[in-house]
């Protein structure tokens, strides 16, 4: 077992935890509080498993005013709070602390509001991803950012990562499908953001707070926008003989103008997995398949969908299959959306990991990874969203084995390293939370992290809301060459298991 590292335990604040409980009782249901050892045990982790950490209490508020009350309680008293969605997050951003008040969005689960003359749902964020669709498709609309947890997965931790999705490519993320959000801040205050409008004057505050991981204030309230289902959806299939193929196909694709609203690229291993887990009829004799989707008008999809198939002819395309019914497109999509849960019959653990590079190194990074897989010596499937350079490989591995995850998870840091070093990003839509924290030096010089950690201060001056995320505790950045604790000296951080 090793351990990570966290912002130190205030062992003041453990000694009051019987008077913390009947406080907070004060401000909601007794019910809300959960106390005992049994009911704080679901909430020790979050989607990732490597660490794990029992809160001192779970409270789960019902409304703004609660969630009001209780932060100006916690910034009165300096109690740290760790906002909490689905808990399917895949970065530890919602991982609690041993002093921590864990703050659980899940009661926040209704739709407020379906306005269609605006195009837009008010929606509170314990409401799954899904569910917005579930609730306007029956007039024809539907909410674009589909994560493949969208089934699970809550709106407010949506905008708390930024999430995507596999139609990211033409409808973007979570950030350009929000209008507005309510907030609370640490202090207590409760704050709109912009509203049912597309565009509001002044700051951009509500790109600030997405993809902010519960850092800067606990979101209460989402208005996200809702579109047309278009006329025509197809998808195609497409098989080719390497990954470079493929690769090569994407970049022309997309240089000759077309802008399909998916683009999913998997390699040979998550084929044959995922066609034996959802059946989805894949050709499973290629070394790599594309699913392309295309939407629009009836003549502008067919019109799309033949100078797709002839560019994937030009890039060595082994196979071609368009969807001749909506079932069969939703078919395709399928062993993609299960890509993950297939890859439990490989192995007993997987690890995903979750970068994003120019789609015109997708080749190359791919070679890398498959070195560092032999290098390794642990296996590798590879999902992407193809058309914008978001790469999810997925590494299997035993935890049993006492050295298999440390492993895992160095081969996950230099695929990072690497997406960074061809010019692309640490996270494409999973967050950095604990998982990624220590990279951040990968891309930013202490100047950069300072002005973030400058912001993050001027909300959270006392460093409350979800501490020990996102920035590094302990790293050593380049241009100083040295060991470099952010702020604070090393006392004032402990460790937390990894199991």
């Amino acid at each position: 077992m090793t351990t990570l590292k966290m912002p130190k335990v205030d062992r003041k604040i453990l000694k009051d935890r019987e008077k913390i409980i009947q406080d907070i009782s004060n401000f909601t249901k007794r019910e809300n509080v959960l106390a005992e050892r049994e009911e704080l045990k679901p909430y020790e982790t979050d989607g990732l498993t490597a660490y794990k950490q029992t809160p001192m209490l779970v409270v789960l508020p019902e409304n703004t005013q609660e969630v009001s009350k209780i932060l100006s309680y916690c910034n009165k008293r300096k109690i740290k709070v760790v906002p909490r969605g689905a808990g399917t997050g895949l970065a530890g951003s919602a991982l609690p602390l041993e002093d921590c008040i864990l703050l659980g969005l899940g009661k926040f689960n209704k739709i407020l509001e379906t306005d269609y003359q605006n195009r837009c749902v008010v929606a509170q964020p314990g409401v799954t991803n899904l569910a917005i669709t579930h609730a306007v498709e029956d007039k024809g609309f539907y909410y674009a950012p589909d994560p493949s947890s969208q089934i699970a997965c809550s709106i407010g931790g949506n905008v708390a990562e930024n999430s995507g999705g596999v139609h990211s490519l033409k409808y973007g993320t979570t950030t350009n499908n929000i209008l507005g959000i309510e907030v609370v801040l640490v202090d207590g205050t409760v704050t709109r953001i912009g509203g049912k409008i597309f565009d509001s004057p002044g700051y951009d505050l509500l790109g600030l707070i997405t993809g902010s991981e519960g850092l800067l204030c606990v979101i209460t309230e989402v208005t996200v926008r809702i579109l047309k289902k278009p006329h025509t959806v197809k998808a195609i299939l497409l098989g080719f003989p390497s990954i470079e193929d493929g690769g090569n196909c994407v970049t022309q694709i997309i240089s000759e103008g077309i802008i399909p609203s998916g683009m999913e690229m998997m390699d040979k291993v998550l084929l044959q997995a995922t066609n034996n887990f959802s059946k989805a009829g894949y050709p499973l004799d290629a070394e790599a398949m594309l699913i392309v989707e295309l939407d629009g008008t009836k003549s502008e999809v067919d019109e799309l969908i033949n100078k797709v198939a002839s560019i994937s002819k030009e890039n060595k395309c082994s196979s071609v299959k368009i969807s001749k019914s909506e079932e069969e497109r939703l078919k395709f999509w399928s062993g993609r959306k299960a890509a993950f849960p297939a890859c439990g019959e490989m192995a007993p653990d997987y690890y995903c990991v979750d970068g994003t590079i120019p789609r015109g190194k997708l080749s190359k990074v791919l070679k890398e990874i498959t070195k560092l897989s032999k290098k390794y010596k642990l296996p590798v499937a590879n999902a992407f969203h193809a058309g914008d350079g978001n790469l999810h490989p997925i590494i299997m591995f035993d935890a049993n084995d006492k050295t298999s995850l440390e492993k895992t998870e160095k081969f996950g840091e230099d695929i990072l390293k690497l997406c960074v070093k061809f010019g692309g990003v640490l996270s494409g839509e999973h967050g950095i939370g604990v998982e990624k924290r220590e990279l951040m030096c990968e891309m930013f010089n202490n100047n950069d992290i300072q002005q973030q950690l400058n912001i993050k201060n001027s909300l959270d001056p006392s460093s409350l809301l979800n501490p020990g995320k996102v920035y590094p505790i302990l790293r050593k950045c380049a241009e100083e060459g040295r060991l470099h604790i952010h702020g604070r000296d090393k006392s004032k951080f402990s460790d937390i298991p990894r199991f």
